[in-house]
């Protein structure tokens, strides 16, 4: 009895074009990749993973610039039956010291300007096999791969096998490893093909990062699950993207790029006559980028909701027929996705709120991850006896069934479409000479969405600096943690138990960087 193959490379194989001489993509440098490249690169690079004889189950920690090789690395990391693990490239030594010291991988790649201080923590932490990989088609990990036959058997693997660990950080501790397994991913991209209404002559800007889920899995799956050219771009450039709409029907940023891009006067009606769909996520669309995007270029941007541990959750519809697309909501749960809002209020907790009554959102559906890597009792934590994942997020559902967010867990900043966390800020902040404790908080701002302020007590007869602080923080986290000040003051205020009361230096820094 032949048992069908779910690996997830199995299903985006299957969709390539019957001719396989066709541009899958184009870079912003002018290289073509056909998807026979494709297919050829990443079956080289399984082979050289399959080489190495790893355990079943074994992590492949990639922490690269953007390029078609690094996407090549990650389908060869599907193919052979590995787990992809994909890391910021902004990420210092303390974050992937911390990250390679609890996933263990059997394999790291970075950059070769980084291969001296990753390679050092890699060997510390027992990783025998480092591969160097550049966005100019150099490096160690080509260099052998291009060695090994570009022919190779798909991995079997089973629905609940894991395909990626996503890291990501809690309001309080360490980063956590979501699992996600090659059902979850495939699911998720299935959906999404039929939601947003792919169809045949799709053409995709890809000008997001691929180390999170709306690059890496949103992005890509949705482009290779439908035979869909790519037009690539290594970095965001928004008049570069401008001049390429007329090329392209799909396109998904995070608030920020569609910002960036309305700053630019060759945005017009006649730029995106082509366009098919705008996509925003990662961060609240504001109404007013909404607002704009809509007067200037006749297009209604798809805002939706997702997470690392689930992918994508909820959307506002594509087809006129189910619904029109809602400023400031995330549109209705996904096709298989099953949503409650639940009561925070004390003594009611476990009830579930009526329409357009705030609270906890919860989750289930088969895009729901597995759990935390080695983090059991964080993932008993997490989900509902009756297996809702707590999501941390708060919001509604109005009578038309359209979600919206009205709040996130508690001290979560959204800047740029990235995750900032506080406490893991604060921690470093507070081994700082002369500090005595520290709080972080968001604040708005108009081109990021939300940014950090740094608020600081100095220890008693200790004198701080604040940029000294900023300063040394960019030695120890990725840029986009960076608060964007500190201030340094005798107190911080705080509540009768003691707690600082971070929603009062919220409002008194609001207005550090203009209106939101």
């Amino acid at each position: 009895m032949t048992t069908t193959n779910a690996n997830l490379f199995s299903a985006l194989r299957a969709a390539f074009p019957a001719n396989l001489d066709q541009v899958a993509i184009e870079t912003d440098n002018g290289l073509l990749y056909s998807w026979r490249d494709l297919d050829r690169a990443s079956a080289m690079i399984a082979n050289l993973l399959d080489a190495l004889k790893l355990e079943p189950g074994a992590r492949i920690a990639v922490q690269v610039e953007k390029s078609v090789e690094a996407i090549a690395l990650y389908l060869g990391t599907l193919r052979a039956g590995y787990v992809f693990l994909p890391l910021n490239t902004a990420y210092q030594s303390a974050e992937i010291e911390y990250f390679i010291g609890n996933a263990e991988p059997a394999v790291v790649v970075c950059t070769s300007d980084n291969a001296g201080w990753v390679g050092a923590i890699a060997q510390a932490a027992g990783t025998h096999h480092v591969f160097t990989l550049n966005d100019d088609r150099t490096g160690s990990l080509l260099d052998l791969a291009v060695q090994c036959s570009d022919q190779h058997t798909v991995a079997q693997m089973a629905e609940d096998d894991m395909a990626a660990i996503l890291y990501t950080s809690g309001t309080t501790g360490r980063s956590k490893g979501a699992m996600l397994t090659h059902r979850n991913l495939l699911s998720n991209a299935e959906v999404l093909k039929d939601y947003w209404g792919w169809t045949e002559g799709d053409v995709l800007i890809h000008a997001l990062p691929i180390f999170h889920v709306h690059g890496l899995f949103v992005a890509l799956h949705g482009a290779l699950l439908n035979g869909s050219k790519m037009l690539w771009f290594g970095k965001f450039d928004p008049k570069g993207v401008i001049a390429r709409l007329p090329e392209a029907t799909v396109f998904m940023g995070v608030p920020t790029l569609y910002v960036r891009m309305l700053a630019e006067p060759s945005l017009t009606k006649e730029a995106v006559r082509n366009m098919r769909l705008f996509i925003s996520g990662s961060a609240p669309l504001l109404i007013e980028t909404f607002n704009d995007w809509r007067e200037r270029t006749g297009h209604t941007i798809l805002e939706r909701y997702g997470m690392s541990e689930t992918a994508m959750l909820t959307s506002n519809p594509y087809n006129p027929v189910q619904g029109e697309r809602r400023g400031g909501t995330v549109g209705f749960p996904l096709p298989g996705v099953q949503l409650r809002v639940m009561s925070t209020e004390e003594g009611a907790e476990g009830r579930e709120c009526t329409t357009d009554e705030i609270g906890a959102i919860e989750v289930s559906g088969p895009n729901v991850f597995i759990g935390y890597w080695r983090m059991p009792e964080k993932t008993r934590e997490e989900f509902t006896h009756d297996g809702f994942f707590k999501t941390g997020d708060v919001g509604m559902t109005d009578g038309l069934g359209y979600v919206t967010i009205v709040g996130r867990s508690k001290d979560l900043i959204i800047s740029g479409g990235y995750n900032v966390y506080p406490a893991e800020i604060e921690g470093y902040i507070n081994e700082q000479p002369g500090v005595a404790e520290s709080a972080v908080v968001g604040v708005p701002h108009s081109d990021f969405g939300e940014v950090g302020v740094a608020i600081v007590i100095a220890k008693s007869g200790a004198t701080v600096d604040g940029d000294a602080v900023l300063a040394t923080l960019k030695s120890q986290l990725a840029n986009f943690k960076i608060p964007k000040r500190c201030f340094v003051v005798p107190e911080l205020p705080r509540n009768t138990m003691g707690k600082v009361q971070k929603a009062l230096l919220r409002e008194q820094h609001k207005g550090l960087f203009g209106p939101r």
